[in-house]
């Protein structure tokens, strides 16, 4: 097993490595006539951001003082976002490169001989018997059509090797601007914060009397060294102006311990809603201290199902803990959190990951509220997340049960989003009585 890992870990490096060489080669050295300042300000570049990323993802993972992860987080993390569109930019490109020298082939061919100047003898006028004969001389034709080319107007032909190195910084120029552009607006996206979208999700056994009951779903919030404090208020105060019945926190709130985070996730004790707010831990709240932040949440004011259940007036709320509580024999128990509840009553279940939905269908949930995938986040990882998971995104019914996936509110990794705009989502429960 430990071959395994080790063959896959090398697999993946070289992958990387690859992978940069591949955009380092049409980014830089083949943008570059020569060795020179401009080349070797490129390889440095292009050697320091790989690093910075892969100790980001490091620092992160082991728990690294939090200055050194908020100082490598940026460069680190934002290189990632950038690098995947250069490269899907280079490929494109690379389409474009044949194409591109074909019409500059056509243009100005290369090694065309320049067209000869004709020449005329002028006109000699006989000279008197005194005067000496005048010498024929020779001078430049002037263009008698316009197919007789003149060689001042007349563009040099470009040799092969600068069609090259032009082709190359048309393309490599496009595809830069196409990344930073396509990164710069998905940051944007992420640091504005969430947008509210709204759902309705009609429910047979929800009471007459709780018609248009509203839940404000947010997760993959993930607060740590990139998005802090203030993304936290932007969240906080865009839930509230949703006047939400109740707030339903399903997992991924943090990256990182609550020494480190505690004071960016303050603003979540100004979480208002009639019923309350409530939470469930995500995969990475047991990379951050799952224990620590459970008691966190709860001094905030909020209320963790851990595996557990309430009885609220109109349906039951009830809420499992990640999978990956497993490793630490933390793991979701929906005997305990639906066991022994009386089925005759609406249930709604908070259950971080999609793929719960299965359990939850076995436990006759009405429905179900999760998050995760990041609907895939960063384009085309949607494709991938699509695979992984039951559901990538909004609603979808599985037999009797339903099954809601919030995009998510943050952004793991780089604080970027394409094609997978983030959300808090208001879903209003519609009885059919």
């Amino acid at each position: 097993m430990v071959i395994v890992f080790v063959l896959a870990g090398l697999a993946a490096v070289a992958t990387l490595v690859g992978l940069h060489w591949y955009v380092w080669r049409r980014l830089v050295r083949d943008t570059t006539a020569g060795p020179g300042l401009v080349r070797r300000v490129g390889t440095v570049v292009f050697v320091a951001l790989p690093v910075m990323m892969i100790a980001a993802l490091v620092a992160e993972r082991t728990g690294a003082p939090f200055w050194l992860q908020r100082t490598l987080a940026w460069p680190g993390f934002l290189w990632l976002a950038v690098f995947i569109y250069l490269g899907l930019s280079l490929i494109a490109g690379e389409t474009v490169r044949p194409l591109l020298r074909r019409f500059l082939d056509r243009r100005t061919p290369a090694g065309a001989p320049v067209p000869p100047v004709p020449l005329r003898k002028t006109e000699t006028v006989p000279a008197g018997p005194s005067e000496p004969q005048e010498q024929p001389t020779e001078t430049p034709a002037t263009p008698s059509t316009p197919d007789t080319p003149d060689p001042a107007a007349s563009p040099r032909p470009l040799s092969a090797p600068s069609r090259r190195l032009f082709v190359s910084r048309v393309v490599a120029g496009t595809a830069a601007t196409v990344a930073a552009g396509t990164v710069g607006y998905g940051t944007y996206g992420v640091l504005r914060g969430p947008r509210v979208k709204r759902v309705t999700v009609p429910l047979a056994k929800l009471p007459r009397g709780a018609h248009g009951f509203r839940i404000a779903v947010v997760s993959d919030i993930h607060l740590g060294p990139v998005l802090g404090r203030g993304f936290a208020q932007k969240v906080v105060d865009t839930i509230n102006s949703t006047q939400p019945d109740l707030i339903a926190v399903v997992g991924d709130l943090v990256d990182g311990s609550v020494k480190d985070l505690g004071p960016a996730a303050a603003p979540l004790a100004q979480l208002r809603a009639r019923h309350g707010a409530f939470f469930v831990t995500g995969n990475h709240e047991y990379f951050s201290g799952a224990e620590q932040w459970i008691e966190e949440v709860r001094r905030l004011g909020l209320h963790p199902l851990e595996n557990a259940r309430v009885e609220l007036p109109a349906f039951d709320l009830a809420g499992v803990n990640d999978l990956a509580g497993e490793s630490e024999g933390q793991g979701p128990d929906f005997a305990k959190a639906l066991g022994d509840r009386d089925t005759s009553r609406a249930s709604v279940l908070l259950a971080h990951q999609p793929v719960q939905i299965h359990d939850a269908v076995e436990h006759g949930v009405d429905l179900q509220l999760s998050g995760h995938t990041h609907g895939g986040q960063l384009w085309p990882g949607n494709f991938i997340a699509d695979l992984a998971n039951p559901t990538l995104a909004g609603l979808e019914r599985y037999g009797d049960t339903q099954l809601y996936v919030s995009r998510g509110a943050g952004a793991w990794g780089p604080p970027t989003r394409v094609g997978a705009p983030s959300d808090i989502t208001v879903v209003e429960l519609a009885s059919t009585a």
